[in-house]
């Protein structure tokens, strides 16, 4: 299973409404997110900025292929331009992940 991490910035007093957004997902988002491969979905914060990890059940470039051409994905970033600033990967769209640079099995 392959794991993929990203990070972002929520605006400026922002954060309370981005985790009331992420409390009401929509059901649609989530069943894409899982019929993506996506599993074990978790994001964090401190202050103004955003962690978030997954794993990826059929592969990082699946489950980005899946969501770059979905309408709900772009519906989901129209809703949170306004409360998040994200670097995108310019090829597939999705965060830009991060690099590996240790782990402890």
């Amino acid at each position: 299973m392959e794991r993929y991490a990203w990070c972002g910035r929520v605006k400026d007093g922002k954060i309370e409404e981005y985790k009331r957004r992420h409390d009401e997902i929509w059901p649609e988002m989530k069943k894409l997110l899982k019929d993506s491969g996506i599993e074990n979905y978790s994001i964090w914060n401190v202050d103004d900025r955003l962690f978030g990890y997954y794993e990826c059940k059929f592969g990082a470039d699946y489950a980005a292929r899946m969501q770059g051409g979905s309408e709900i994905v772009k519906k989901w970033d129209e809703y949170m331009d306004d409360i998040l600033e994200i670097e995108r990967d310019p090829v597939t769209g999705a965060q830009k992940k991060l690099v590996e640079v240790f782990r402890l099995d």
